[in-house]
This record gives C-alpha cells, sequence and structure tokens, in this order.
C-alpha cells in the first residue's frame, strides 16, 4: 500500500512516500504463531485400550502325525510297521478318519516307486474322508 502525494510544483524537493510499516506487523505474527505452536498439546498416537486379564488359553496339543511309506516296490509302511494288505491299509485310515481331531496323514514315497501304488493310497485317503492329507519328500523329485 502506498499513497503519493502530488508534486510541488517543481521544487527541488523529493516526494514523500507515505506507507504503512509492515515489519512491526511481521514481527507480532510470527510470535503469536509460535506461542500458538508451544501451547498447542501434543498429542497422543496411542489408542489406551482396557484390555482383559486373565491366564492366557493353554497351548494346543500339536497334532497326531501318521507317517505312511510306500517302499520302491509297493509295500506300505504305516509308520514303521508293514501293512500287509490293501484293506488293512484302509481299515487304518477310516479309523483315523473316524476320530474327533483327525491326524496328520504324511505320505512319503519312494523316488522309484510306481505312481499307481501311491495313487490307490491317496484315492483310498480321499474315500474314505482323511482331510489332512501331505505329501512328505518332494524335493527328491526335482532333478
Amino acid at each position: 500500500m502506498g499513497m503519493n502525494v502530488g508534486s510541488s510544483g517543481g521544487s527541488g524537493e523529493p516526494e514523500v512516500m507515505v506507507d504503512i510499516n509492515t515489519t512491526p506487523l511481521i514481527d507480532v505474527m510470527l510470535v503469536l504463531l509460535i506461542m500458538l505452536i508451544i501451547t498447542i498439546p501434543i498429542q497422543l498416537h496411542s489408542v489406551n485400550l482396557n484390555l482383559p486379564v486373565g491366564n492366557p488359553p493353554p497351548p494346543p496339543t500339536p497334532p497326531e502325525v501318521v507317517q505312511i511309506d510306500v517302499d520302491f516296490d509297493g509295500t506300505i509302511l504305516w509308520n514303521g510297521q508293514v501293512v500287509p494288505t490293501h484293506e488293512d491299509l484302509e481299515a487304518r485310515l477310516k479309523a483315523a478318519a473316524d476320530q474327533p481331531i483327525q491326524p496328520e496323514v504324511h505320505l512319503h514315497p519312494n523316488k522309484l516307486v510306481a505312481y499307481k501304488y501311491v495313487a490307490s493310497v491317496m484315492a483310498s485317503a480321499q474315500r474314505l474322508g482323511v482331510s489332512k492329507l501331505g505329501i512328505i519328500g518332494n524335493e527328491q523329485f526335482v532333478k
């Protein structure tokens, strides 16, 4: 903002400039801004929760694991014991499937076994309702 006062008819005096001095206004505004920043309380970035206090639940029991090995000649082993017939294998799979908490069945085929033996074990497990079946030792088939 400025204001020019008209010339004084050709005299050698300089023209008078009438302006508002804004320096004190800026100083006052900066002081007010700093006071505002200092007086604002620091906000917490955490949420306070009332969590229940008590004993934690007991750790779950580890699942039972049944290891089924299929040897190179088609021999089936149930936890290291030879299963003589396919009907005996199906009876054991049915007993495992009927348990309230089914055991994990880990199928471990030999690298040299024919696929039909492994497929028959998997088909029997599926047909009898075994839901936790996994094939163990796949890294032996990677070339």
